[in-house]
């Protein structure tokens, strides 16, 4: 029974050792370790030489003032990880912060833990205006509608590997007979440019990704983003785990600045007129 107390107060306390090591580590540095993954404008998006922007860099940027309050003169280190490698680098404290278009699910919170949610959305297509008409019927609320004459299907959709929309799909069509394969690819640009050259049908991620892709296109004219959602991604910044006082300090940042008077006009930056209805939808998502 000693030894059994021994090894339950040695576990408790490395837990709380565990718990402290973020910010810790911060503390040691004088530096705040923010990875971001570089095509998913507009929620973090980089250049060569320049620090990235977006949405969720902006989040990452008010969690960071927030640390700053407890370690003066903090710096701010933006480290460029992949989407496959960025949780991998939270868990192995290469980074303290993921931001980016970042969906929260079960598997995920195995490795790593997250903040309240920073945006909600889900998955859809962007199409070609002369996609084969099943895809047109289910990701579009309206008619089909074809700029050209009807064109052989490929009957591949492309998705970008490692996302939880490619999860979702590959269960999907593994339970039932379908003729439609899969495509992956390592970015979206990869993907817009294959449904511009027509070697896929359609290619399916988030909305609010798909319409920023979408502008980047050759012909933005000649492609639509489906108005039907076939899942639901929650977004929110990934964190080391079991760290409960670095999360909460995650939280208070977060939701001191969603109740303040510059959320709105920061929504209104990357979603325009969207920004009304989602700030009701986060507002109603924060932890008060």
């Amino acid at each position: 029974m000693r030894r059994f107390l021994l090894v339950s107060l040695a576990l408790c306390f490395s837990a709380l050792a565990t718990a402290a090591a973020t910010l810790d580590t911060i503390t040691e540095s004088g530096t705040v370790r923010i990875g971001y993954i570089s095509d998913q404008a507009p929620f973090s998006s980089g250049r060569p030489g320049a620090e990235p922007v977006g949405y969720a860099i902006d989040l990452c940027r008010k969690i960071a003032d927030e640390i700053e309050h407890q370690i003066p003169q903090l710096k701010r280190d933006f480290i460029e990880v992949t989407l496959a490698g960025g949780f991998d680098a939270v868990e192995n404290e290469d980074v303290d912060l993921l931001c980016g278009s970042i969906t929260v699910n079960l598997k995920r919170r195995e490795i790593v833990d997250f903040s309240q949610p920073i945006f909600l959305t889900g998955a859809s297509a962007l199409l070609r205006k002369d996609s084969p008409n099943y895809l047109q019927a289910l990701f579009l609320n309206g008619p089909a509608v074809h700029t050209v004459s009807e064109r052989v299907a490929t009957n591949v959709i492309g998705m970008r590997a490692n996302t939880t929309t490619a999860g979702t799909l590959r269960e999907a069509l593994a339970i039932q007979e379908s003729k439609t394969r899969l495509a992956d690819f390592n970015t979206h640009e990869d993907g817009l440019k294959a449904l511009e050259d027509r070697r896929i049908d359609a290619y399916i991620a988030d909305q609010v990704l798909l319409v920023s892709l979408a502008k980047r296109a050759r012909d933005p004219s000649s492609l639509e983003v489906g108005d039907r959602l076939i899942t639901h991604e929650p977004y929110a910044i990934a964190l080391r785990r079991n760290d409960a006082d670095f999360r909460l300090l995650a939280d208070r940042a977060l939701t001191d600045f969603y109740l303040s008077d510059d959320f709105l006009p920061l929504l209104e930056t990357y979603f325009g007129g969207e920004a009304p209805m989602l700030h009701t939808q986060i507002i109603m998502q924060h932890v008060p």
